[in-house]
């Protein structure tokens, strides 16, 4: 995604940078130009003895569609919070049953931490499973930037909990840190099932949050100065996130379609796509997965497990834009493998170029490697428009996936297209028969397409994907959109999310829901 105002008024928001930035006269550069990351990041300090975490707060309960409770209701941070404290969690997701370690710094002396299961509970977005006994508070070291050409944001901090997962169910969890001086903040956690066999796979798109985490200076669109030669070319995980009071991109893009997947009672399982990387067979024998909004960082081993889930009968959704448009690489910190997310976007920027032109960090549509994300998603990245927020357009109102929702040929839906689209563009790889459910004008540059679109195809195994097309579609299922989606549109998004997500969850979607091709007479390609 490129980067102008709108965008980021859209999808980010962003806490601030972090105060002073460390960099560490002593540090040496990358010991050789071919370096694919920086020099070795600074080592972790060794852990101390932990307090013991407390037992799962009374009458709490992870399980889906219970009733709301008051030990979910407060899971949101109050307005005038102070911000005061920050962490993150090594590693980022953990089988349910496993152990993380939270980073945190605070000037507070104590604070606690609380476990928001976060979800669909009778109307209650979340519920509190579990909280420590008050854990000591310490300021930690101030990030550090090494003085190599990767601007890579990094910390030095010291353990402060050991949280235990046993007896979690699966989900998205919210850490809540509380700390004694009134500072709060939260820490995204996913906990996964021991098998994604038989279920919907909801993916939280870490990669994209970190793409945009400012936390510190740097990301992959920006430096200290604002300035794209400045950005980061490598970014970590050992820090905390910038965004939504430390929730990464969560709450505004993720948490709607979460609770609205547990509201239909389907049977889920959470994972990061990190762990599309780091886990053989995370995905076998799954139902579908569903990237749930902006997820546009991928590594090539995250797309090859995406795609041979896909040929091997297992349903995909995008329900954004701009998905599988960044090829990253990862390399480790003193935590562990996958820490670091690579991406140099200017091809000749990268170290591998002309080396190992596959891993080279360009765009997925670009060279050295070409390699379109039409052939995966079906619609290929359009624009990020001129006008955000144009209305949707029904092209093809007899659907199976507009059951129920009583549209017409042109109908507008108000908001639901942009800032970034997706489009059936015939000059990229295109799977066919693809079906275009929304054909909808959009504003923009000259040379890109001039409609967005939502599709669905299905693949020769007998898949269903479906591509979104438009980043916002994910916050019209939530209403969590900053501008107001006026008339039918919320009520059509949640209609058609609800028959993709009941169908898919059945497998391969394309075995009573075949595809019908109608490019030639929306004129997308001539007769």
């Amino acid at each position: 995604m490129k980067r102008n105002a709108a965008a980021v008024a859209f999808l980010l928001l962003l806490a601030g940078c972090s105060s002073a930035v460390v960099r560490p006269v002593a540090a040496s550069p990358a010991a050789h130009p071919s370096a694919s990351v920086p020099a070795s990041l600074p080592a972790a300090q060794p852990p101390r003895s932990l307090p013991p975490a407390a037992g799962s707060a009374p009458g709490a309960s992870g399980a889906p569609a219970a009733p709301p409770n008051d030990a979910g209701s407060d899971w949101r941070i109050p307005r005038g919070a102070g911000g005061g404290i920050a962490g993150y969690t090594d590693p980022a997701s953990v089988v349910t049953g496993g152990t993380v370690t939270l980073y945190a710094s605070t000037r507070a002396p104590t604070f606690v931490v609380r476990a928001f299961r976060m979800g669909w509970y009778g109307g209650s977005e979340a519920r509190q499973t579990w909280r420590s006994q008050p854990v000591s508070g310490r300021v930690q070291p101030a990030p550090v930037l090494p003085p190599a050409a990767t601007n890579t944001v990094t910390t030095l901090w010291r353990p402060s909990l050991r949280i235990d997962t046993t007896g979690w169910l699966p989900g998205v969890y919210l850490l809540r840190l509380d700390a004694a001086d009134g500072s709060e903040s939260y820490v995204p956690l996913t906990v996964r099932s021991p098998s994604a066999a038989g279920k919907v796979v909801i993916i939280s798109p870490v990669t994209t949050w970190q793409a945009y985490n400012t936390w510190g200076c740097c990301d992959l669109y920006a430096g200290g100065n604002g300035s794209f030669a400045t950005r980061a070319r490598a970014v970590s995980f050992d820090r905390p996130y910038a965004m939504e009071r430390g929730a990464g991109e969560f709450i505004r893009g993720e948490l709607g379609l979460i609770a609205e997947a547990e509201r239909l009672r389907l049977p889920l399982d959470f994972v990061t796509d990190v762990d599309l990387q780091t886990v053989p067979d995370l995905l076998a024998g799954a139902r579908a997965v569903v990237s749930p909004s902006h997820d546009e960082y991928w590594s090539p081993r995250m797309r090859a497990v995406l795609t041979a889930a896909r040929d091997a009968g297992t349903n995909l959704a995008f329900l954004g834009a701009n998905a599988i448009y960044r090829r990253i690489r990862f390399a480790p910190t003193a935590l562990g493998p996958d820490r670091v997310e690579i991406n140099y976007k200017i091809a000749q920027q990268d170290p591998l170029y002309g080396r190992d032109d596959p891993a080279v960090t360009a765009d997925w549509p670009a060279a050295p490697d070409p390699r379109p994300e039409s052939a995966l998603l079906g619609a290929q990245y359009g624009c990020l428009t001129q006008t955000p927020h144009a209305p949707g357009v029904v092209a093809d109102p007899g659907a199976w996936l507009f059951a129920g929702a009583h549209v017409y040929a042109g109908q507008m839906l108000p908001g639901l297209i942009g800032p970034e689209i997706d489009a059936v563009q015939p000059a990229y790889p295109t799977p066919r028969p693809i079906e275009v459910l929304l054909h909808s004008p959009v504003s923009c540059p000259a040379g890109a397409p001039a409609a967005a679109d939502t599709t669905y195809y299905v693949a020769p195994s007998g898949a269903g994907v479906f591509d979104a097309g438009t980043i916002a579609w994910a916050c019209a299922v939530s209403r969590r959109c900053p501008v107001p989606m006026s008339g039918p549109t919320h009520r059509v998004v949640r209609t058609v999310t609800d028959n993709l997500l009941s169908a898919f969850a059945q497998g391969p979607a394309g075995r009573l829901h075949p595809a019908r091709d109608n490019l030639v007479a929306l004129g997308i390609v001539p007769r």
